[in-house]
């Protein structure tokens, strides 16, 4: 009897423990709050190298600026300026020409200098017609500048100042700025110094228009377009990629009110470079020239030449130039420049950008279509003149400061004159302090025809004292010049 009730209370227990166990396990299954899982946690390390991409937020630019602010510097000019205008009462009594006593006027802008014994870059806008030159660098230490050479093609000038170890921008790439890249731009807006701006690449081998509409009819504009603020004062600076370098000259803003309001254009720094190195070189730019008239492909345009397209790439020659590169190579009026140097182009910006950077006697290997087939060509560049020939500033009566070039039958016709030089650049010298500016074209110089640089160079050299000019400027203003030459 005893030995049955204690077998039961170990079958009771055993039943009791089993179903404990089971009830436990259930519970467990069920209660997710007892579970265990990875804690979720954000990452606040990463290696060296980790690259955020989109989401990581902006990029530091302090490195570019610090570099940047140094190197750009405020640039105050003077210049005497006149109140002739044409047909005025002191024509009337004083006979075509004649001035008002002159008054000086300032004006500012900004500047890069781009080495260390002393050049800057800046606008040719910005020194025009200059007849001092002031320099005001970052640490606020003043210098008078010299004026090496202009060219208003291309609206970039290069000045100079005495003096070693001046702080100075390296030269970037301005070919390898990609679309959406940040950049920055380094100037002096308002005299506000050392004014430093960030935006992006906006777009590429832009044309504005403003250089031709400056009568230069030949001017290259392929433009760096960026929305970095861009005011009056800037122009000259610098426009600054993050490591630092030098990619563009701040030049021009659109706007219909005088300041920013969304876009500003930079030169390329290829193009500057180029224009540095041959105002160094030879004292004027060498200007090579394809020879032709070229407008952008479209259907349009296509049409209207009677083209059938089967791609629209490229840019229409339209004309040749008589006697010019492109018609000796064998180019036609109705092709299509595919690419200059393996470089597409299909723009008119993008073939002036490519031309830009060679001098005359450079060759540059053309591909072109023709009936819808490709034919490459090799081109030797030319002059304005038609020659291969370097043109040197020592060449071209350096002594009155000044490089000519000949003036078309086009523009003879336009303006109703038989002969004629006209005047593409001036530095410190005899023209620019009589007053002479850029586009002046010299008709007669002491009553005697001028029709080449050669005829202007016979007369100069056999004066004393004294020069007459009488010539005219391409709006039509017909102006007379007295220019000391003693």
């Amino acid at each position: 009897m005893l030995a049955r009730k204690f077998v039961s209370l170990i079958f009771i227990s055993v039943v009791t423990s089993l179903g404990s166990v089971m009830v436990y396990d259930w519970y467990r299954k069920d209660d997710t709050s007892y579970q265990s899982s990875p804690k979720q946690v954000s990452q606040v390390a990463h290696l060296a190298s980790y690259e955020t991409g989109q989401s990581g937020g902006l990029p530091d630019l302090t490195y570019a600026a610090g570099i940047a602010v140094h190197a750009v510097v405020h640039v105050k000019t003077t210049a005497q300026m006149s109140n002739t205008s044409p047909n005025s009462v002191y024509d009337f009594f004083f006979g075509p020409g004649y001035s008002t006593p002159q008054v000086p006027m300032e004006a500012t802008g900004s500047g890069v200098i781009i080495s260390s014994d002393g050049y800057i870059v800046t606008n040719n806008h910005v020194i025009k017609g200059a007849k001092d030159i002031e320099i005001t660098l970052n640490d606020k230490r003043l210098f008078k500048a010299t004026l090496v050479g202009a060219d208003p093609t291309s609206d970039v000038a290069l000045l100079k100042i005495d003096g070693n170890n001046f702080p100075s921008l390296a030269l970037g790439n301005s070919d390898a700025l990609k679309v959406g890249e940040w950049v920055l731009a380094v100037g002096n807006p308002f005299n506000l110094t050392s004014t430093v701006t960030a935006g992006i690449v906006s777009a590429k081998a832009r044309s504005i228009n403003i250089i031709a509409n400056g009568n230069q009819p030949l001017g290259i504009e392929s433009f760096i377009q960026t929305d970095a603020a861009v005011n009056p004062g800037n122009s000259g600076g610098a426009l600054v990629n993050q490591k630092g370098e030098l990619v563009g000259i701040n030049t021009a803003i659109a706007s219909q009110t005088g300041s920013y309001t969304g876009y500003s254009f930079a030169v390329p720094v290829t193009i500057a470079k180029k224009v540095v190195a041959d105002l160094k070189e030879f004292g004027t730019v060498q200007r090579a020239l394809l020879g032709v008239t070229i407008t952008e492909v479209n259907e349009k345009v296509a049409k209207e030449l009677g083209v059938s397209l089967d791609k629209i790439e490229g840019v229409f020659v339209v004309n040749l130039s008589e006697g010019g590169a492109a018609q000796a190579a064998g180019l036609k009026p109705k092709d299509i420049i595919v690419s200059v140097d393996g470089e597409p182009v299909n723009t008119v910006p993008e073939l002036q950008e490519r031309i830009s950077v060679l001098r005359p006697g450079d060759k540059v290997e053309l591909i072109v279509k023709r009936d819808k087939k490709k034919k490459p060509y090799t081109i030797t560049l030319r002059n304005s003149a038609g020659t291969t020939s370097v043109i040197s500033s020592q060449n071209t009566v350096s002594n009155l400061g000044a490089t000519f070039e000949p003036i078309s039958q086009s523009e003879k016709n336009r303006l109703n004159i038989n002969s004629g030089i006209k005047i593409v650049s001036l530095i410190d010298g005899k023209l620019k302090a009589s007053g002479v500016e850029v586009g002046y074209i010299i008709v007669k110089a002491n009553r005697e025809e001028v029709n080449s640089v050669d005829d202007f160079n016979r007369i100069v050299n056999s004066v004393d004292d004294g020069l007459l000019l009488s010539g005219i400027y391409p709006n039509g203003r017909v102006i007379y010049y007295a220019v000391d030459v003693d």
